[in-house]
């Protein structure tokens, strides 16, 4: 197990996988060794909801495949992602903890959760030459030598693409050939495609659905984005904190500006302010938003069954050239599951996420969710699903990740900045500065406090 101090460096920046499975009847044949347990022993695992039914259905598919294959019974619940991080912690505390734990877009209170992960190092570790370096570095524990320590199982990847509607925009007179590459040059595009719309009676059309609340984590993450494309670096490549140096708070400040204009200029919705993580999706499906950012491919995922729309409608980009003429690197976000420290079936969890890791099960797991998230062992992505250039969505994500050109979140290079995502500094002070006027100098000086304030709690 892993020890208490080390456990403290480890748990930030957990995110589950929202992910399927192949339905049992078309289950990929692969290998399972049964754990040593007590066949009438039930494994407990809490997943985070879907966001498309398939992805629910699929996943319990996957679990009667597994439990047909080795006798083992599971209890298999669905919580929003809102939920699942409290509904753990309040189980842990009666002492009903479940065993396996996937839970999207939850950061756990220090507090709450030091010393509650199990060490899976024996999961990971012997097939660490399938996944990613990004996804190792994810589920790697803070501080051990590399490779030598894991907290979390990889399952998936994404990134920050951008969605958009090829009928508006053809409304508005362009074609997707018009789109720019260069930084300003791409977002004032979109800018002028409201104003045309506009024109001709659209009243109801925004440009750009960013979010601008706390509630919505994707605040934080375009803003993260954002101090990317600016080259911006809160953490040198050890992941220590430099926000003290005069470059990077100029830097937050700029970014901020630039971040917030497209508010008070008009061309983000007025409700963005109370956004939670669906509403930028509903947005763009409403046709309230011309396009959007999005840190999955739940916007696709949500029309895959619907083909006019799926292949002529909707199109997906990567984000522009950065402001200096570079390509943007793209953050990558890694899915990862967990075996509580606690859990009463220790053996039987890890033998399930073994299971789950197999290659042929983990392509079909993400197939099977309409590829809303990438896989996180390299060799699947030759498969010719994430390739196939019939698909105007998903080839895009693929082909990003495939250059390399990503860059871990902050949370994979010091685990004490998930604390920034869990809190939401950066929503926090977005939204005070479109609703209250906060100026950026003062929303950056309020973040950089709170961020070193948090840094030092873990020292």
């Amino acid at each position: 197990m892993i020890s208490h101090r080390t456990l403290k460096y480890c748990q930030y920046g957990l995110l589950g996988l929202l992910a399927s499975l192949l339905l049992a009847a078309c289950a990929p044949s692969v290998s399972v060794e049964p754990a040593p347990i007590e066949r009438d022993a039930t494994l407990h695992i809490l997943w985070d909801k879907g966001y498309v039914i398939e992805e629910d259905e699929a996943i319990q598919a996957a679990v009667e495949n597994w439990q047909a294959q080795t006798g083992h019974a599971v209890d298999l619940s669905f919580y929003s992602s809102g939920e699942i991080a409290p509904k753990t912690l309040r189980a842990s505390r009666a002492g009903t903890q479940p065993d396996i734990l996937f839970a999207a877009k939850s950061v756990y209170p220090i507090s709450d959760w030091q010393g509650k992960l199990a060490d899976v190092t024996d999961i990971v570790a012997p097939v660490s030459d399938r996944f990613t370096p990004e996804a190792l570095q994810a589920a790697h524990v803070y501080g051990a030598a590399a490779g030598d320590r894991y907290y979390a199982v990889p399952l998936s990847q994404s990134i920050i693409q951008i969605h958009y509607w090829k009928d508006l925009l053809a409304q508005a007179g362009y074609t997707p050939a018009d789109i720019p590459q260069d930084w300003d040059a791409f977002w004032a595009f979109w800018q002028t495609a409201q104003d045309r719309l506009r024109a001709q009676g659209n009243d109801a059309i925004y440009a750009i659905g960013f979010p601008y609340s706390v509630p919505a984590k994707d605040s934080y993450q375009l803003f993260e984005q954002t101090l990317v494309a600016y080259d911006v670096q809160l953490l040198d490549a050890a992941g220590n904190l430099q926000v003290d140096r005069p470059e990077v708070r100029s830097g937050i400040i700029d970014c901020l500006n630039w971040y917030t204009q497209f508010y008070r200029d008009g061309y983000a919705p007025p409700n963005a302010t109370e956004w939670h993580d669906p509403d930028n999706n509903r947005n763009l499906l409403d046709r309230n938003v011309l396009m959007t950012p999005n840190p999955t491919m739940s916007i696709p995922a949500a029309v895959r069954n619907d083909p006019d729309t799926y292949l002529n409608q909707l199109g997906t980009l990567p984000w522009p050239n950065q402001p200096n003429g570079e390509p943007l690197p793209h953050l990558i976000e890694t899915r990862l599951a967990i075996v509580l420290a606690e859990s009463p079936h220790p053996e039987q969890a890890k033998a399930f996420l073994s299971y789950l890791i197999q290659p042929a099960v983990a392509n079909e797991f993400l197939k099977t969710s309409y590829g809303r998230y990438i896989p996180s062992i390299s060799a699947l992505r030759t498969d010719p699903f994430w390739q196939d250039p019939a698909d105007p969505h998903l080839p895009v994500t693929a082909s990003i990740v495939i250059s390399g050109n990503t860059r871990p979140t902050p949370k994979a290079l010091n685990p004490a900045y998930g604390v920034v995502m869990e809190e939401n500094v950066w929503g926090a002070v977005l939204h005070e500065m479109v609703t209250r006027n906060l100026s950026a100098e003062a929303a950056a000086d309020r973040a950089i406090a709170e961020i070193k304030q948090i840094f030092a709690d873990w020292s």
